[in-house]
């Protein structure tokens, strides 16, 4: 059974258990691992157990006691949970350390202090830890380096290489792996059910399977309008020669028709982006002799790419910097026509 109902982080969520038996939690924590695989659930989940007044053994809430209660509403004074406003770059400092005005008398640094009104301790969650400028990395340090006895802080990003090495050094890192795609499977089917949604006719193996772990990764992909752009896309990406307009133009109709807010998206060219990347990798891998991908329409994509192994690594690069320009908040047509025109041309040729 799954812990807490968090499904594929047992190991983890009995390393915890056993280190709160122990007495040894430790002050910080780094969670890290690729979206949609549960970190920020499991950082919630974990603060609600270490706040509980009775937790069961292996470190699981009881759910109704007080603590637990208020948890459950996101109303506990001594559980915090900061992420990144949808319209900013960066987490602001002012959530960290309050406004100018009231600089260093709010934030979440300041409410760590502060003694705890109802549990053992002060539990602190923030999420989008990718996402702190160096400023906003340097004030956190400090609390870092001297957290308040018992605090528990969880920083929550995707790697380590993504945080400062001031902060990585502070930290315990606990790595998230991938789940299972029948994990991924078997989630999606339950969320189907509970909507009454099972006749859909979506094959959620083949989207688990494309999902590659990501549970975030498999409920953008039955999207209907990314689920069926998906198939076109990976024909124009194998395409010889590769229109690069035309990659252009579908892409951004897709990625607008997610709605007017840019959250949803970048969101949504994140997906297209992410998918682009598994197709270049899948080509170099087949390039050097590896396996083909499982997933059949992939295989078949990847098969139909004849521009060898240089232009598939080119390729790969010029897409991870579209993703890069994603979190730096690009303006999203110019990145889509700049990566379509460098997929037409991966070696600058005129």
């Amino acid at each position: 059974m799954a812990w807490q109902g968090i499904e594929g982080h047992d190991a983890i969520a009995a390393r915890f258990a056993q280190a709160e038996a122990a007495g040894r939690v430790a002050g910080s924590y780094l969670f890290v691992g690729q979206p949609g695989v549960g970190k920020a659930t499991f950082a919630q989940a974990l603060a609600l157990a270490l706040a509980c007044e009775r937790p069961a053994a292996g470190l699981i809430a009881c759910r109704q006691c007080a603590s637990c209660v208020q948890a459950l509403a996101d109303s506990h004074p001594d559980i915090d949970l900061v992420e990144k406003p949808p319209e900013r770059a960066t987490i602001p400092l002012d959530l960290l350390i309050g406004s100018p005005e009231q600089r260093l008398r709010t934030g979440f640094c300041w409410r760590l202090l502060l003694r705890p009104a109802l549990a053992r301790r002060k539990l602190a969650i923030l999420l989008d830890a990718d996402h702190l400028s160096d400023e906003a990395a340097n004030c956190l340090l400090k609390t870092l380096e001297e957290p308040p006895p018992g605090a528990v802080i969880i920083l929550v990003g995707t790697t380590l290489e993504r945080q400062l090495p001031t902060i990585r050094s502070r930290c315990q890192t606990v790595r998230f792996a991938p789940l299972e795609t029948t994990a991924v499977e078997a989630i999606l089917r339950a969320e189907q059910a509970a909507l009454g949604e099972e006749g859909s006719g979506a094959d959620l193996a083949a989207v688990a399977r494309a999902a590659g772990g990501s549970l975030q990764r498999a409920r953008l992909l039955l999207n209907e309008d990314v689920a069926a752009f998906r198939g076109h896309l990976l024909s124009l990406l194998a395409s010889r020669p590769l229109a690069g307009v035309v990659l252009s133009r579908e892409t951004l109709t897709v990625v607008e028709a997610a709605g007017k807010e840019a959250p949803l998206r970048r969101a949504r060219l994140r997906i297209i982006l992410e998918q682009a990347v598994e197709f270049f990798r899948a080509g170099l891998r087949v390039a050097v002799g590896g396996d083909p991908p499982n997933d059949q329409a992939m295989a078949e994509a990847v098969g139909r790419w004849q521009r060898g192994e240089a232009e598939a690594d080119a390729c790969l690069r010029h897409t991870l910097d579209a993703l890069s320009g994603i979190e730096r908040n690009a303006n999203l047509g110019i990145l889509i026509d700049a990566w379509s025109a460098k997929l037409e041309r991966p070696g600058g040729r005129s």
